[in-house]
């Protein structure tokens, strides 16, 4: 049996071969096994975004901050995310947080 690592490992294979969409529905299925799986909703933020699935990609930044509320990057990506989603406010909010634990 493969590891939640090895599966990531995969999605980002298939990703850089350039089959995005089979990239995000490889790296979905990981998180419905490992839902506290933050490097995986980080990535599915940023590939989602790339989709223009953006409700996706807020929902998994949203979650990636739940689970590493001190990593300045998550917000850094829930504040593009939400920035491509229109929703304008969380946008800036999670860029404040981000800026706010750099020390900024």
């Amino acid at each position: 049996m493969t590891t939640r690592d090895e599966r990531y490992d995969a999605a980002h294979a298939t990703k850089d071969s350039g089959r995005l969409a089979e990239a995000v529905a490889e790296l979905e299925a990981v998180v419905a096994d490992h839902p506290d799986f933050a490097l995986a909703h980080s990535a599915l933020a940023a590939w989602c975004t790339r989709l223009e699935r953006h409700e996706d990609a807020v929902r998994h930044a949203r979650r990636a901050c739940e689970l590493e509320p001190n990593d300045p990057f998550s917000y850094t990506a829930l504040s593009v995310a939400c920035m491509r989603a229109g929703k304008i406010a969380e946008a800036e909010d999670a860029l404040a947080r981000s800026r706010a634990m750099q020390g900024r």
